[in-house]
């Protein structure tokens, strides 16, 4: 007997050998047959969808769930344009603070709607005795106030309170880390946010790291929100390479570096696993520290590399060594160049034709380096929302030349490079469907179109986060299609992508998303 049998739908399979059904049946959590497979079979459930669209549940590659959480609690300034009012805004996050000298977060900030960069000296102005930090949107910089400056060495660099990559973790590391409690109330927040949008399986990018991490025990939050049925949706862990610290292996075993116990991608089970290693090799281009080979348009510099880049590099060829999948971040080219430079020597030290290393981002490739992309089997985890929300200041700072090679979907897809969509919320909507309505028309919301000739069709751009976004995750055998045997997670929406205007993609209503076969939100996972 069926656990569960759907009817009157379209289920559009995303399986090449069957790609459309009508019928689907489940049992304990996974898809048993299609149509005439399932249609005589008894089933304790039947539910009518009432011609719906159904999808495998989206993936999305690349998520912050704890920054996505913590966000959706903390006082925001988004969307305030004049220096007055934001300045207004955190004071009054400031009154709500009891405790003299305590720390105060702010989300929500960027410096291109004020048109210059707060200061640490205006910051003062309302503190009123407390800390103050002020994350920019991108993840990669804050702004913080000179009781912050105080407690930081000498030689961390600064411009005016603006705090930047290694340095904006060095104002982090100042802080008590969050109790686990606090983690998995903010991962359980971002999850239902996911569960809304479609999206069943993700790989959160970046656990236990200086730049991102919220604990050196974070790891531990996802273990206790999944116990306590906070955690709806299938989660990979990318662990940051910072974690990794020298280890006296045998000789034999080829690891120079390895977290304790040797622990490294594929460990866990079909809920929650630990997934790539994530290196930083450069910053973001919002905060215009992305590492690019020649300056950004009206600028005087290119960006910046987290590191010395032949660190970066020994971080990568020591990450493929000790048998991790990698997640490279690198939205310049400057900062692809090097990461393609040390996955080439890691694959001559030690070939792992299957290790399916993934660039992060990919947000200026440049053409020659497509073809490198390709004979390397990098995946490509790109944000296409990112140019339809900043794609018009994304264009003019990278000039009439490079404005086409940002966040590429055609050229990746011509050159055999597998096309992976991602959100890397809380940056930018997460939504799939926006995403992939981007994807296909590479219009801005201003209207503008960027590097058209990228665009790719509704098909291939669902194919991206489906099919690659399962196998980007080792998952392809369990996630990424509805095909008999796969887990039983989908995606039932109002109407069907394909048929509609690409205009209304974005809007297209999600009825209902499953997982392991139970409609979230009424069977606790």
């Amino acid at each position: 007997m069926l656990s569960t049998r759907l009817t009157n739908a379209r289920f559009l399979t995303m399986d090449q050998d069957r790609p459309v059904a009508h019928e689907l049946g489940i049992w304990r959590g996974r898809i048993v047959g299609l149509d005439e497979a399932v249609t005589s079979l008894p089933a304790r459930e039947v539910i009518d969808l009432r011609g719906a669209t159904v999808l495998p549940g989206f993936v999305d590659a690349h998520v912050h769930l704890a920054w996505t959480g913590f966000r959706e609690d903390t006082p925001s300034i988004a969307g305030r344009t004049r220096i007055d009012d934001v300045l207004a805004a955190v004071e009054e996050a400031v009154a709500r603070k009891a405790t003299p000298g305590a720390w105060v977060s702010v989300v929500g900030y960027d410096q291109r709607a004020l048109g210059r960069h707060l200061t640490a000296a205006e910051l003062d102005k309302v503190s009123h005795g407390h800390k103050l930090f002020l994350l920019h949107d991108s993840g990669h910089g804050c702004v913080v106030n000179t009781a912050v400056l105080d407690l930081l060495p000498a030689d961390v660099p600064q411009e005016n309170g603006f705090l930047a990559e290694g340095a904006m973790g060095a104002a982090r590391a100042l802080r008590l880390p969050h109790s686990q409690r606090e983690l998995a109330e903010a991962i359980g927040r971002a999850a239902r946010t996911c569960l809304a949008e479609g999206v069943t399986a993700c790989a959160e990018a970046g656990i236990g790291g200086a730049l991102l991490g919220h604990s050196p025990v974070e790891l531990g939050a996802y273990q206790l929100a999944r116990e306590q049925g906070g955690l709806p949706l299938r989660v990979q862990l990318m662990v940051s390479a910072d974690r990794l610290h020298p280890v006296a292996a045998h000789e034999d075993d080829g690891l120079p570096r390895a977290l304790d116990l040797g622990l490294r991608t594929g460990f866990g089970d079909d809920h929650l696993s630990v997934g790539a290693l994530k290196i930083f090799m450069d910053g973001g281009m919002m905060a215009r520290t992305a590492a690019l080979s020649v300056p950004y348009e009206g600028l005087d510099h290119s960006g910046q590399l987290q590191d010395d880049p032949e660190v970066l590099a020994d971080t990568i060829v020591d990450g493929h060594l000790a048998g991790w999948q990698l997640a490279i971040h690198a939205i310049g080219d400057r900062a692809a160049d090097i990461a393609l430079d040390a996955l080439e020597r890691a694959q001559r030290l030690l070939p792992r034709p299957r290790a399916r290393h993934r660039i992060e981002h990919a947000g200026l490739i440049r053409p020659d380096q497509l073809p490198r992309f390709a004979r390397l089997g990098v995946s490509a985890v790109v944000q296409p929302n990112f140019l339809r929300y900043f794609g018009d200041d994304y264009a003019a700072v990278m000039g009439a030349e490079r404005a086409p090679w940002l966040y590429r979907g055609r050229a990746f897809l011509d050159h055999g490079i597998p096309l992976v969509g991602s959100s890397d919320r809380p940056v930018t909507d997460g939504s799939p469907l926006r995403a992939i309505q981007f994807m296909v028309e590479r219009a801005s919301e201003r209207g503008q179109v960027i590097g058209p000739e990228e665009g790719i069709t509704v098909d291939e751009a669902l194919h991206a986060y489906t099919v690659a976004g399962a196998f980007a995750c080792h998952r392809e055998d369990s996630l990424g299609s509805l095909t008999p045997g796969k887990l039983a997670d989908l995606v039932v929406l109002g109407d069907d992508p394909r048929s509609v205007d690409t205009s209304r993609i974005g809007d297209i209503e999600v009825v209902a998303t499953y997982v392991d076969g139970r409609e979230t939100g009424t069977v606790a996972p």
